[in-house]
Formats: structure tokens, C-alpha cells, sequence
């Protein structure tokens, strides 16, 4: 009796400590075995207060996780750091709301439908994953999947069911190794040998899946081209000041002259220019010349407008140019950032500015594919990297090559860069096909079919780095049927907790 108060401090302890568990196993430090364990003290003690012990493990993980969020912003956004803290705690709040969904939901079907939670956790949560990168736009940022970016074998799986499938396999293993400890602890019923077995077997049929497929030869493709991503460093103090447009190009230019081999596709980052390439002037020909003096295709990040009789669209865009010069397309930023390149019901919220610096509240544009010389290439613009639907969208549209052109400038040096690039590359996996990412203070690299990294940068770096990709996506599971593993899960979930709501009416 003398232990019963201190019980919620106990369960709030243990679920902070999977929280934090969770996050070291993302970029950085990087510690991906932590994830197959690290929510068991969590789903040992949420029966106590199911909601509130989510709560607090997804508060402790988010908080960790996105810590980088206060350096945007108030180095960059400019908003007083009590102001950047309140934003910021709202958002990791909201972020956990879908762990105490999950848990919660568990611990409900358990009581009302006595269903495992080995059978449902891992349901509920890659359906609320899934949720979570939807809903109001979506921030699909460190699902849980990705912790396992750094396992070669593992990431082979991404092509089956994308990254949720990583997820689910995750929480199983988590809950079936609770369920264990929970029986050895004196818990009651039979031992839970099902559910460890169906782990067990599930993680053995991914590293053999993975083991397979890394002795094939995903990476080859006939058809290659010699690619150069552009890394300028630019400091995002400077990068929209007018006073530094012309070095901003020089940099540029210099850094892709200089490059060797020989490139037939330059790759600049996102915003490389900034100012509209498309109204002209020198320093519009400078960039032109660029690429007739390589003989190579030119992508690049740049503003754009389009003007109309009812209001004028700013895009956040890139172009390409082909060897003489002149514009082959232009792909226009799909997905926005809210807040920081538009600012959500701002009608209703005069008073509230974007976090970034430049152009106005930017348009979303469509998913269109760029041709070059018989090819597509798919443009993914900063974050739209970590949405696996667009990038999917883009390879079943023709696309053989994706590029993710980005500014990672405002992340300083925390650890977002790696997460980010974490992120793109199950994109190539997904999808398998060839990613190029140029970073404006890097992570710049190129991401291969299988996972494989090459060509990585140091960030906040000015350098350059090359290497011959392949052209052509390969048919995938996960390109046939895209998220419907989430889909399933999101409904499943809803039907099963509608059910317990009606059982209970009966009741």
C-alpha cells in the first residue's frame, strides 16, 4: 500500500525511459538495435494508465527526436526562444497523441475484446503512422521504421511494404519480447509462445529476404548517367540577400566547372538561385552558361511565379536545362512546408509569419516528371523526400531517375541532416531506382537501388561529388500496391475499436 503512490511516477519513469530508448536508435547516435527492445518498459506498464504512459513515451521520443526544431526556429525563423519552445512543445504533444493512441487502443481491445496486444499494437500503430503522415498534411518524420535505416539487410525489406513494414515488424518484436517478460515476471495464462514465434519468424524471413536480395544485382542498370551533385555551402543569412546573388552563382559555377569526370547531368541544390531564373538578366545567363560550357544537362533549385488575372502562384521549383541552354521543364514543389513556405488558414492567422526567409507564401504544384533526352526525372524538393507516396507517384509516372534537390542549412549542425537523408534513402529501396541528392550544405550523395550510400558529403562543406547512375526503376511489391499495409491496418483498427464502443453500449 505504502508503494500505491508512487506507482504513476513509476509508469511515467518507465515510459519517458522508452521514449528516450527509441530515439537514440535514430540518426544521431544511430544505435538501430535499440529499437527492437527499447518500448518494452513502456508496454510493460501502460496497462496502468494506457493513455498517459503513450503520452509520455511518444513526448519523450518526439522531444529528443526534433530537438533540432528550436535551432530553426530561432537562428533562423527569429522568433524568441520562449516563443520557439512553445511551438516546439506543442508540436512534440501533438506528435505523442498518436503513441497514446496506439497504446491506449491496445490496452482497450485487451480489456473489452481480450485480443492480444501482440496481435494489436503493432496494427494500431503503423495505422496511426500512417494517420500521422496525413493528417493536416502530414508529418511522417521518424517513423519508427526508419531506425533501421543503417541495417543494409533489413532496408531490403522497404520494397515489400515500404517503411511501415519495417514498423510493424518493430512492435511485434517489442511486444511479443513484453509479453515474455511479463510471463517470467509471475504473470498469469499460458506462455505467450505464439506471438514470439511469429516475431521470430517474421525477423528471420526479412534478413533472409535481405541476404538474397543484396546478392543480386540490384544496383546495374544498362543505361547510366555521369551525374555531379553540387554541394555550395551558402550561408542561410546571406542565401536571399541581393548583395550575394552573384557569388551565390560564381560558387556554383566554379564548383560545377571544375568537376570531373566529365558530367552529362549537373545537379544544384534547392533555391541554388536565388532569384526568378525565369525573368532573365545576367546573372540567368550566367547559369545558362553553365551548362553550355559542361556540354550537360543542368538541374536546379529556383523561384518561380505565374501570373494570371485572379492572383499571381509562387512556386518553389527546379529547372532543367539542356546542354545548349536552353529550359527542357520545370518540376514545381508538390508538397509545402507549412509555416514555413506557406502559412496554413492565413486568413484566420494574419498575425502569424513563415519561419523562412525569401518569397512569399509559395503554390503546390503537380507530380511531372521531367524529360531528358528519351528519360524522366523525378524531382523531389527538400522534404518531400520522406513521403514514400510521392516518390512512388513519380517512379509509376515514367520517372528513371529521382533527384532530391534541398536546403539543410537551416537544421545547423544537429542531427536532422542525417535524418533526412535517412529518410530519402528507403525512397530508393522502395522504389529501386537510383537517388541523386544534392544538399546545399550537404548531405549531398547518391543513394543506389539497394540502399547503398555513395559519394556522402561532410556538411557545411563546399565541394562536389560524382558518380555514374543507373536509369530505370525496377518493379517492386511496394510499387504495386503503395501503402495499402497502412491502409489495412488504419481500417482494421477502426473497426476493431468501433466494435468494443458497441460491445460495451450493449453492455
Amino acid at each position: 500500500m505504502r508503494l500505491r503512490p508512487f506507482l504513476p511516477f513509476a509508469t511515467d519513469l518507465a515510459a519517458a525511459a522508452a521514449g528516450l530508448l527509441l530515439a537514440l536508435a535514430f540518426p544521431r547516435p544511430d544505435l538501430a538495435p535499440l529499437a527492437w527492445f527499447a518500448l518494452v518498459p513502456l508496454l510493460l506498464v501502460m496497462h496502468r494508465h494506457p493513455f498517459r504512459s503513450g503520452f509520455v513515451a511518444g513526448v519523450a521520443f518526439f522531444a529528443l527526436v526534433l530537438y533540432w526544431l528550436n535551432v530553426v526556429m530561432v537562428t533562423f525563423g527569429g522568433l524568441p526562444l520562449v516563443l520557439s519552445l512553445v511551438a516546439y512543445l506543442l508540436l512534440v504533444a501533438y506528435l505523442a497523441l498518436f503513441f497514446a493512441a496506439a497504446t491506449w487502443g491496445a490496452c482497450r481491445l485487451r480489456e473489452k475484446a481480450k485480443l492480444a496486444v501482440v496481435l494489436t499494437l503493432p496494427i494500431l500503430w503503423v495505422g496511426l503512422e500512417f494517420l500521422r503522415g496525413w493528417l493536416f498534411t502530414g508529418f511522417p518524420w521518424a517513423l519508427l521504421g526508419y531506425s533501421q535505416q543503417s541495417s543494409l539487410t533489413l532496408l531490403q525489406s522497404a520494397d515489400l511494404c515500404g517503411v511501415y513494414g519495417l514498423s510493424f515488424l518493430l512492435i511485434l518484436v517489442n511486444a511479443a519480447l513484453a509479453a515474455l517478460v511479463q510471463r517470467l515476471r509471475g504473470g498469469n495464462g499460458p506462455w505467450p509462445w505464439r506471438g514470439a514465434v511469429a516475431a521470430l519468424l517474421l525477423v528471420a524471413a526479412a534478413w533472409s529476404y535481405g541476404s538474397w536480395r543484396l546478392g543480386t544485382d540490384l544496383d546495374r542498370r544498362d543505361k547510366t548517367l555521369q551525374t555531379t551533385v553540387v554541394q555550395g555551402n551558402i550561408d542561410q543569412s546571406v542565401k536571399w540577400d541581393p548583395a550575394f546573388q552573384r557569388s551565390t552563382v560564381e560558387i556554383y559555377r566554379n564548383l560545377s566547372l571544375a568537376a570531373t569526370p566529365a558530367p552529362e547531368l549537373l545537379v544544384w541544390p534547392e533555391s541554388a538561385t536565388p532569384f526568378y531564373y525565369q525573368s532573365g538578366g545576367l546573372l540567368a545567363d550566367e547559369v545558362r552558361d553553365v551548362a553550355r560550357q559542361r556540354q550537360a544537362f543542368l538541374l536546379f533549385g529556383s523561384p518561380a511565379y505565374e501570373r494570371s488575372n485572379l492572383r499571381d502562384r509562387y512556386l518553389n521549383s527546379a529547372f532543367l536545362l539542356a546542354p545548349a541552354g536552353e529550359i527542357l521543364g520545370r518540376s514545381d514543389k508538390v508538397h509545402l512546408v507549412p509555416f514555413g513556405e506557406y502559412v496554413p488558414l492565413s486568413t484566420f492567422l494574419p498575425f502569424v509569419n513563415k519561419l523562412v526567409a525569401g518569397i512569399g507564401d509559395f503554390s503546390p504544384g503537380t507530380v511531372s516528371p521531367l524529360p531528358l533526352d528519351g528519360h524522366r526525372l523525378g524531382v523531389l524538393v527538400c522534404y518531400e523526400a520522406i513521403f514514400p507516396e510521392l516518390a512512388r507517384d513519380y517512379v509509376q509516372k515514367g520517372s528513371e531517375l529521382l533527384v532530391n534537390v534541398t536546403n539543410d542549412a537551416w537544421y545547423g549542425h544537429t542531427s536532422a541532416p542525417y535524418q533526412h537523408l535517412a529518410m530519402a534513402r528507403f525512397r530508393a529501396v522502395e522504389n529501386r531506382i537510383w537517388l541523386a541528392r544534392a544538399a546545399n550544405t550537404g548531405i549531398s550523395a547518391f543513394v543506389a537501388p539497394s540502399g547503398r550510400i555513395l559519394g556522402a558529403t561532410d556538411i557545411f562543406t563546399t565541394t562536389s561529388s560524382s558518380a555514374s547512375v543507373g536509369l530505370g526503376a525496377r518493379p517492386t511489391l511496394y510499387g504495386r500496391i503503395g501503402d495499402s499495409l497502412p491502409l489495412f491496418c488504419l481500417g482494421l483498427g477502426i473497426i476493431w475499436l468501433v466494435r468494443t464502443r458497441e460491445h460495451f453500449a450493449r453492455g
